[in-house]
């Protein structure tokens, strides 16, 4: 007796063999809704908060808003070429994108371009690459890929949990370099959680936790300003015009807000009173403009895509797809703390840091490296679900 669904279900393998996906279901359509909303929300922010900076730069408002639509185009062609990649091909490769993704840390730092004092990009003509950003998903890929390799030394020995903390190590040595503090967080907690999840044993874990804090306690003590950014979160107002300056406007912007927000495009901070509106601070702008109930909205879509990476993470795990599971929760932590640290820096909760907000900042390197992640997750969801689909064909014959 042939079962409809089963058909279905076989037509589906049948069409990703073909190279065709025929059934729609075979992918998180919450995932692709809340990222093309989150993009659109932050191309209007963008061209929003970036107009009187556009106007003083280049004598055109809507400059960073064209740049943008650009970004926004290639980053969905670079999506859908990331698609058709299986996850076979990251693990097999994931080396040799560690590689190339150390090699550009290390040629940013003799050839790059520096802005604002840190030499972070790679200017090629047309564009500015960030090396930083791609470092993050090829040490996430690599780390995904050691933990299939090693699962019972990360869970048994010292060692195996030493091995990756040392891939680590190198490449926050050369973010530091540029210098870059705020990637080499997220790479440390990402790298962390992975371990973690994993089931490192809880005394080197503990152990690691408390090295990284002593050292991102040092880098901040030791380097001069770095200390004057943590002395001046914790009380702005004593230096308002000096080294607190961002985050009291960045407050202003948020004070403005209040519930319902003065109406987009009417802030005011972004008037060039609040440095980098359009980048580090776009979430201020958004506050000031789409007050309390903007700020929520846009939070609640941040982390229900973070939380959809997370499920997406578990259940290929659970499939006993364990690379494609590390990496879906590494893209997961990575969101979740990226987002943490850029909001809770313009509300003044955590000391300033160049972090974008995901999907939402301006810049290049960022919107393509994300969406890609984005294309990684819908990826492991398809694969996922499709390995499924074959097993209920299988069972039903």
């Amino acid at each position: 007796m042939t079962i409809p669904g089963a058909m279905r279900l076989k037509n589906w393998v049948i069409g990703e063999k073909s190279g065709v996906i025929a059934g729609s279901t075979l992918y998180d359509r919450t995932l692709v809704w809340l990222a093309f909303g989150l993009a659109a929300i932050g191309f209007v922010m963008v061209t929003s908060a970036s107009m009187p900076v556009g106007q003083r730069l280049t004598e055109d408002p809507f400059y960073f808003a064209k740049r943008d639509v650009i970004y926004l185009v290639v980053a969905f062609i670079l999506a859908l070429g990331v698609m058709k990649v299986s996850m076979a091909t990251w693990e097999k490769y994931s080396f040799a994108l560690l590689m190339f993704a150390l090699a550009m840390l290390a040629v940013v730092l003799v050839a790059g371009s520096s802005v604002n004092g840190a030499s972070r990009w790679i200017d090629i003509g047309i564009v500015k690459i960030q090396p930083a950003e791609i470092s993050k998903f090829a040490l996430f890929c690599y780390v995904s890929s050691y933990l299939v390799r090693k699962s019972e030394e990360v869970r048994t020995r010292f060692l195996g949990f030493v091995k990756p903390m040392c891939i680590l190590i190198i490449m926050a040595s050369l973010l530091l370099l540029q210098p870059d503090l705020g990637t080499v967080i997220v790479l440390v907690v990402t790298t962390l959680g992975l371990l973690f999840l994993a089931g490192a044993r809880l005394a080197p874990f503990i152990i690691g936790i408390a090295a990284c804090v002593v050292g991102v306690l040092a880098l901040i003590w030791f380097e001069p300003y770095r200390l004057r950014r943590v002395t001046s979160f914790l009380n702005p107002w004593e230096d308002p015009f000096g080294s607190g300056y961002q985050l009291t406007q960045s407050l202003m912007a948020f004070g403005r807000g209040e519930v319902l927000g003065q109406g987009l495009g009417n802030s005011v901070q972004k008037l060039e009173y609040l440095p980098e509106a359009h980048t580090d601070f776009i979430f201020s702008v958004l506050a000031e403009e789409l007050g309390y109930v903007g700020v929520v909205l846009v939070l609640l879509m941040v982390f229900m895509l973070a939380f959809r990476a997370m499920m997406i993470g578990r259940r290929a795990l659970l499939a006993k797809q364990f690379f494609a599971g590390y990496l879906a929760c590494s893209i997961g932590i990575w969101f979740t703390f990226q987002a943490l640290v850029n909001v809770g820096a313009a509300a003044g909760m955590l000391p300033t840091k160049g972090l974008t907000l995901p999907l939402i900042s301006y810049g290049g390197s960022s919107l393509l490296v994300m969406s890609a992640a984005i294309a990684v997750l819908l990826r492991v969801d398809f694969e996922t679900r499709l390995e499924k689909a074959q097993a209920f064909v299988r069972s039903v014959k």
